[in-house]
Parts: structure tokens; C-alpha cells; sequence
């Protein structure tokens, strides 16, 4: 049926543009309480849509990197496991060179290097099994972190070191009851935890900056998270009054409709 198949009042056809529009309000009042935002899409406000868009898109690129983050702290944290046990493992050695260097008993002496021999071909296995995820910084390995959503733009990379006996300069095959090696080995393994000191301080200050950017990553998806709710979260205050209140301006277009419609009623009393 076309439009101008029927004639309408002037009264009855305000009131009806005036029902439809407020159904219409009624409708999107509707979604923004059912969604909790007044913005859900780009014909509500392109430029508040769009900029939220952007600032989730930035908040959820840093979480991935978060997820990268935290891998490398348990990186770090497993090579420094392995610098402990290490640097255990020396003390240990360093007690039996010392037993050593302190008896001319030469059957002793063979024995204390047995032992030593035993405690330092550990040192390089334990090495070997610190790594994480297939990255061992105590292999020579690098870890190399991202903090920004843009690749490249923020990057800390930390160099691993070789703490295998040979490197450390811990391993010896001479006979200490011959040729007294006993005060060599001491030397070579006081070099051994300097060594392993400074590379553990230098992984303690990268574990700092990790921890450092995690916190600030996180006040910056937080911020990120509140501009974009402040651009498109509804009121939902003022959303119930304003449905409480089109319900109502709802109820009186109805009334509004029918009394229009009774001036053409009136008619049927010629009849």
C-alpha cells in the first residue's frame, strides 16, 4: 500500500512521528543499557568509536608483550638459578682444593682430586640445564625482549656467557700430588665467582628493567583501558531515567494518538 493510500489527520500524523521517534530513542536507550556503552559502533560517534578502537588495539598489543616479558624474567631467573648452583658447586670444589694444599699426604691429595674432578664436570651439566623454552643464557644464549607495540622501537637484549668448567676455568686433569695444583685450582676459582658474580649482578640490573617496564606496561594498558571506556561507557544513571521517562513520553503518544483519532471518529456518529 502506498503512503498516500491514506490520509491522516494533521493531530494524528505529529503524533505519530512523534510515537516513532521516541520508540526509536526508547530502542537505542535499550542497547546502551543492555550494552553498557553509549557507543557500540561508528554511527553512534565515529569519533569516539574509532578512537577507542585504537587505544584497545595499543592496550592489547602491549599484553602480548607482557606474555614475552614474562617469559624472559623466568629466563633470567633460571640462568641465576644455575649461576647459585654453580657458585656452590665452586665453594664446594675450593674446600677440597684448600684440604688439598694443606696435607703432603699424596693419597690424600689423588683423592681430593678425584672429588674435585667429580664436583666440576657437574658444573657443566648444570649449565646445560638452565635454560628455559630453549634460551640458556649460561650457553652463550641471548634473550631479546620487545616493550613496544611497534617492533624495534624499544628493545633490551641480554647477552648469555659460557659457564661450562672449561670456560670458567675450573676443569684440571693434573696431577695435584705431583705438581702442586692445588693453590692453581684456588686461583682459577676465586677468578671462577668473581666471573660469576659480575655476570649475576649484570642479570639482576636486566631482571630490574623487566619487572620495571611489566609495571609501567600495565599502568599504561590500565590508562589506555579508562580512555577508552571514557569515550564510549554509558551513564547507566542517567540511561534508567531516560528510560523510565521515554516509557512515559511513550504511554501519553499512545494517549496523544488516540485522542487525534477521535475528530475522525466523530464521523461515524452521521451514520
Amino acid at each position: 500500500m502506498a503512503i498516500s493510500d491514506i490520509s491522516l489527520t494533521a493531530g494524528m500524523r505529529n503524533n505519530l512521528l512523534a510515537l516513532q521517534k521516541t520508540s526509536q530513542q526508547l530502542s537505542a536507550t535499550q542497547d546502551r543499557l543492555s550494552s553498557g556503552k553509549k557507543v557500540n559502533s561508528a554511527l553512534d560517534n565515529p569519533t569516539n568509536f574509532f578512537a577507542a578502537q585504537a587505544h584497545m588495539e595499543r592496550a592489547s598489543d602491549l599484553n602480548d608483550r607482557k606474555d614475552s616479558m614474562a617469559e624472559g624474567v623466568q629466563i633470567i631467573k633460571n640462568a641465576d638459578n644455575g649461576i647459585k648452583a654453580i657458585t656452590s658447586l665452586i665453594q664446594a670444589a675450593k674446600g677440597l682444593a684448600s684440604s688439598a694444599q694443606a696435607t703432603n699426604d699424596t693419597l690424600s691429595q689423588l683423592t681430593y682430586e678425584s672429588q674435585f674432578l667429580q664436583i666440576t664436570s657437574q658444573i657443566t651439566t648444570l649449565a646445560s640445564d638452565s635454560g628455559y623454552r630453549g634460551t640458556n643464557l649460561l650457553t652463550d644464549g641471548t634473550l631479546s625482549l620487545e616493550f613496544a607495540p611497534k617492533a624495534g622501537d624499544a628493545v633490551l637484549t641480554v647477552a648469555g656467557f659460557k659457564a661450562d668448567a672449561g670456560t670458567l676455568g675450573v676443569s684440571s686433569t693434573a696431577n695435584w700430588a705431583a705438581a702442586g695444583e692445588p693453590a692453581s685450582a684456588l686461583s682459577n676459582m676465586d677468578g671462577a665467582l668473581t666471573t660469576l658474580r659480575t655476570k649475576s649482578s649484570t642479570l639482576a640490573s636486566n631482571l630490574s628493567i623487566i619487572t620495571t617496564r611489566q609495571e609501567f606496561t600495565d599502568s599504561v594498558i590500565n590508562t589506555l583501558q579508562q580512555g577508552a571506556d571514557g569515550l564510549t561507557l554509558a551513564d547507566m544513571n542517567t540511561e534508567g531515567a531516560n528510560m523510565l521517562m521515554l516509557q512515559t513520553r511513550q504511554s501519553l503518544g499512545t494517549t496523544a494518538l488516540s485522542l487525534s483519532s477521535q475528530a475522525a471518529q466523530s464521523v461515524l456518529r452521521l451514520f
